[in-house]
């Protein structure tokens, strides 16, 4: 019996394309989810490697960009439902020529996958609540920059059922009351040969056109569980208290909604030593009669343990402000640019002059009337205490 050339030809095709299918990408593989995934654990995991392989983060790193690429190219194919069951049926050769036969008529079949997934949100889908941390840092954190690990606990989307809240795809069923709608027709008579229509929620489904007859046990078919994440939340240098950092679409998960923010504001810590204001930092050292009257120097630990020297030579009044430029907080826009300190002196005296004061005092200056100058004022800055 001698075999069709078609029917040769059409098995070959089928062949050609399983091949095509096998030895393609792997888009789920490439963004570590099941091939079963829902957008929204498609999504999740998008973000979660975007950020680890980030070209920001990994500069003059060509593996990480071009993961980085490989993991964009991924998420655009798979968070399309036409796309992705283009791809799951034909592979990424099936997907190539669908794209060619769209750019021929005309179509651009792949948009700017950045701007389609931080752009907003699809319009009428409502946000569960985002998640507000209050993050204490320290003055040094904000100084020398940081990263801080926070774990938060929130719920989550059910990893066995996806969402569904069912054992299995088995256990979904259309519902037979509105036939997958969601909605039934009511009738209500308002007068003789007066009938009423109108559409109203199908009590069988709760309006979800679909019931379940087992549910998932790892949720007991509430789709959501609480789960435990843990974010990297990086401190820029010279951040001000009240600033907020946001982890986009990082809240409250549910399969009903699109999910929220996470966001962090920061807020600093009272510091033993400085007082920051603006971009400046001020403190107070405490100096000695005898400092005051003939001169010192000291050192003063700045916030990332360097020491800044102050010395003064000659009188030194109580509450005399110095000025040291540059050696205040960094600026948030710039890498070389800072405030300035400004250091106030406190003078001790002691509780009485008694005989050792005196030697102590002889050891450092002579005492006559030459010797005894007056300091120059500095009002305007001591103003600024």
């Amino acid at each position: 019996m001698t075999r069709s050339p078609k029917l040769w030809i059409s098995v070959l095709f089928v062949f050609s394309i399983l091949l095509l299918v096998e030895a393609g990408k792997d888009y789920y593989k490439v963004l570590d989810v099941p091939k079963n995934a829902p957008l929204s654990q498609i999504k999740k995991h998008f973000k979660k490697l975007s950020r680890v392989y980030h070209p920001d983060k990994n500069p003059n790193d060509v593996t990480a960009s071009e993961k980085f690429m490989e993991i964009a190219e991924a998420y655009e194919v798979l968070s399309n439902e036409e796309k992705r069951n283009t791809y799951d049926r034909f592979g990424e050769e099936g997907l190539r020529q669908q794209q060619q036969q769209q750019q021929n008529a005309g179509n651009n079949p792949f948009g700017n996958i950045f701007s389609q997934f931080f752009g907003g949100q699809p319009q009428g889908k409502p946000k569960t609540a985002n998640i507000d941390i209050p993050l204490q840092v320290t003055l040094e954190d904000i100084y020398n920059g940081a990263n801080i690990e926070v774990d938060i606990s929130k719920q989550v989307i059910c990893n066995h059922c996806f969402g569904s809240g069912a054992h299995s795809s088995d256990s979904i069923h259309t519902c037979g009351i509105c036939q997958g709608q969601g909605n039934v027709l009511k009738q209500v008579q308002i007068a003789p040969g007066f009938v009423q229509q109108f559409q109203q929620q199908c009590d069988k489904c709760q309006g979800k056109g679909k019931t379940i007859t087992k549910y998932c046990k790892a949720c007991n078919g509430h789709k959501v569980k609480r789960g435990n994440e843990q974010y990297t939340v990086t401190i820029e240098r010279g951040m001000s208290s009240g600033q907020k950092i946001v982890f986009e679409e990082e809240s409250n998960e549910s399969p009903d909604f699109d999910t929220g923010d996470v966001v962090f504001t920061v807020n600093t810590a009272a510091h033993p030593t400085f007082e920051r204001r603006g971009n400046d930092l001020y403190t107070r050292i405490k100096i000695s009669l005898i400092d005051a009257l003939v001169g010192f120097s000291k050192s003063i630990e700045h916030l990332d343990q360097s020491l800044v020297k102050v010395s003064r030579s000659g009188v030194t009044q109580f509450g005399f402000v110095e000025k040291i430029d540059g050696a205040g907080m960094p600026f948030i826009d710039s890498h070389d640019q800072f405030g300035d300190m400004f250091v106030e002196y406190l003078v001790e005296f002691p509780e009485a002059f008694d005989q050792q004061f005196v030697k102590d005092l002889q050891k450092h200056i002579e005492v006559d009337s030459h010797s005894l100058g007056t300091p120059k004022s500095n009002k305007s800055l001591r103003d600024e205490f």
